[in-house]
């Protein structure tokens, strides 16, 4: 017997479908990614005047508190209240490695090994690989064609064993933005099954036309069973920096540093301060920059009407993630290679965020300028005709 293998538990983690498509890319030079999620633009510059005497102050070289310095604390509790309308009553806020490590953070503080998270289809891959790795079971739940929340089919879905429901708005990988109305059903059949709602907003600047970013953590009386997850990756540009925050239950606070300062100790305090100049510069930023990307997604939903006679293409309200669905009997990890290794253009399989029935594929515009963003879907749109 071979002892010098990997856990079974780690075997059933499907292996990130970023590096993947990465590796396709680099062996086919000159293609233009429509894959991997991130801002065209970096961090403000008051981000980097932050940072302008970092090294001149010796503490800065050593841990810092586990739940993350009291400056950038105090401006995250200001953002939530002017922005989220969340009050900290009854509530922590931690300062976390990215909204990835908010949401292992989580997992470890409320689910022991065998409980259920319900997750809606499609979910973002991380979170579903997060549960199995805990030995928890990610129970899905389908939404509807335009990936809207079903509240209902997620109320049948809840068990004895069920810890948790997640919701994702803006969503990775759809673009969809759940209705006020939804997220408050959710929150209250949580609170009324006594499991916890996850609450991912780490698209809450990005949102197009009518639509709009509503908070649960918000919601009077939610304190007790609400998570919320934030993330300054996309809206400040700080996507290498790793810097998020979860807004949690005082209940879990405990165990919440416990995770923490195993896996991390502390967040990296040269971030943590460039985070501080980014609060200060304010979501200003972020929809300055917006306009960019929200030019790009109108040519990108407008040109896509050219293949709408086979592909079902979603409102997509916010992120920057267009989720097609190809009438093609390929599965979409054939689709994705073929667009690559024939067409030179890259985009992320459906297969990855749980969509195995029908063909998925994942478009993000969020890192393009007009004019990549045109030559691109110009690849991919010869790519997806050529499949019928």
């Amino acid at each position: 017997m071979d002892n010098f293998s990997s856990s079974t538990r780690m075997n059933a983690v499907q292996p990130p479908i970023i590096p993947v498509i990465g590796e396709l890319i680099r062996t086919h030079p000159g293609t233009v990614s429509l894959g991997q999620g991130v801002s065209w633009y970096g961090p403000p510059e008051s981000a980097r005047v932050r940072l302008a005497h970092f090294f001149d102050e010796p503490s800065h070289h050593k841990y810092g508190p586990v739940q993350g310095i009291l400056p950038l604390l105090n401006l995250i509790g200001q953002k939530l209240a002017d922005e989220n309308g969340i009050q900290l009553q009854g509530r922590k806020v931690v300062v976390t490695a990215g909204a990835n490590m908010g949401f292992l953070n989580a997992l470890f503080a409320i689910t022991d090994p065998g409980d259920e998270v319900i997750l809606p289809l499609p979910y973002y891959f991380n979170q579903e690989m997060a549960i199995r790795m805990l030995n928890c079971k990610p129970v899905l739940v389908p939404t509807d064609e335009d990936f809207r929340l079903q509240p209902e089919a997620i109320r049948s879905a809840i068990t004895e064993r069920t810890r948790a429901v997640v919701t994702i708005s803006p969503n990775n990988p759809s673009g969809a933005v759940y209705a006020e109305s939804d997220l408050r059903n959710v929150n209250a059949i949580c609170k009324e099954a006594g499991i916890y709602h996850i609450s991912d907003e780490a698209y809450e600047n990005f949102i197009y036309g009518d639509a709009s970013h509503f908070s649960p953590s918000s919601i009077p009386n939610s304190s007790q069973h609400t998570i919320s997850l934030f993330s300054f990756s996309k809206a400040y540009g700080f996507a290498s920096w790793r810097i998020g925050y979860m807004v949690i239950p005082e209940a879990i606070y405990p165990a919440v540093l416990k995770a923490q300062d195993t896996n991390l100790i502390c967040p990296a305090l040269v971030s943590q301060h460039a985070a501080v100049g980014a609060l200060e510069a304010g979501s200003g930023y972020c929809r300055e920059k917006l306009k960019t990307t929200a030019k790009v997604r109108r040519m990108m939903l407008d040109e896509l009407q050219a293949v709408s006679h086979f592909c079902h293409i979603p409102p997509a309200d916010g992120a920057f993630y267009i989720l097609l669905k190809v009438a093609t009997e390929l599965d979409s990890l054939a689709v994705a290679e073929r667009l690559i290794q024939n067409h030179g253009v890259a985009v992320i399989p459906g297969i990855a965020f749980g969509l195995d029935q029908g063909c998925y594929l994942r478009i993000a515009y969020g890192a393009l300028d007009e004019e990549t963003a045109t030559e691109g879907l110009n690849r991919l749109l010869a790519g997806l005709n050529a499949l019928i």
